[in-house]
């Protein structure tokens, strides 16, 4: 039997290789799910992050808060509302959510990184991604007006280079600056990443939520599905194993994959290291999407 020293030394040289393959290449991660609700889970990710960036890796974040968000609206007496899965967003809720975001979370994930000795910087969403407002579709298949939401026309990305080549680490809001007002818009944290990854092409885009990755069936977790090509993949959405709020995720996966995105990986923010399993070991922690 394998000493505690020898299956360590095993580890490292699992992943030496990736290593190799991915210094000096850039990961594009969304953090979002239940997983940013437990502080010790998000520190954790924030150390694997910075593990990441001391290897010569350059990740760049973007990050949700809607439980946080729903939370600061009830403390003002403000209604959670949504339309089509997406939040309706009144002047007064924007303001919430900025502050949520801007002031709260996004502080919180930089001040981890450095204090777990790596280098972080927030970067307002205002800043980078160009958006113009949208509808939604209600339940009986109309269009809904939902306020101050945006999906992304375009990413203004030299904050976000200069900062990766200066071995620090972005984080950003999902927030998007209104085209021809200037006013911010609350946009999709899984959509603003899937559009920055189509600008920025990073080696790796990978979403970290609450879930295990994609399954066959979403009440057996023992059915992930490791790997899905394309094909596959469009197959699993049009036979309904891939549905509701998925679909909108790995449509945006399959759009980044088509703007040349090496590899889109769904990962278990609630495991301890999904991150580093899932880029270091043959074995993963989620579901891959490869072309």
């Amino acid at each position: 039997m394998p000493s505690i020293p020898t299956t360590k030394a095993a580890t490292l040289i699992e992943a030496l290789p990736y290593l190799q393959r991915y210094r000096g290449k850039t990961f594009l991660i969304k953090m979002g799910g239940s997983a940013m609700e437990n502080p010790e889970l998000v520190s954790d990710v924030m150390r694997d992050i910075t593990f990441l960036e001391i290897a010569g890796i350059n990740p760049i974040i973007v990050h949700g808060g809607g439980k946080a968000i729903s939370a600061a609206m009830t403390n003002a007496g403000l209604e959670a509302k949504f339309v089509g899965g997406l939040r309706v967003t009144t002047p007064q809720a924007i303001a919430i959510v900025e502050k949520t975001l801007a002031k709260s979370i996004n502080p919180q994930l930089v001040n981890l990184i450095n204090q777990h000795g790596g280098r972080a910087t927030g970067i307002p969403g205002t800043g980078v991604f160009q958006a113009r407002r949208i509808l939604a579709t209600d339940d009986q298949g109309q269009p809904a007006d939902i306020g101050r939401v945006g999906e992304v026309e375009s990413c203004l990305t030299d904050d976000i280079l200069y900062a990766t080549s200066s071995n620090i680490v972005p984080v950003l809001t999902p927030l998007g600056s209104e085209i021809g007002t200037g006013k911010t818009l609350n946009v999709n944290a899984d959509l603003a990443a899937a559009a920055l990854a189509c600008t920025l092409k990073p080696t790796k885009l990978v979403y970290i939520s609450d879930v295990p990755g994609l399954l066959r069936d979403p009440k057996d977790p023992t059915t992930l599905i490791p790997t899905l090509t394309r094909t596959e993949a469009e197959a699993y959405m049009a036979d309904g194993t891939i549905s509701g709020g998925m679909i909108p995720k790995v449509r945006s996966a399959l759009d980044a994959l088509d703007a040349g995105v090496g590899k889109v990986h769904f990962i278990d923010g609630r495991v301890p290291h999904t991150l580093l399993l899932e880029i270091f070991t043959k074995q993963g922690s989620g579901t891959q999407i490869i072309k």
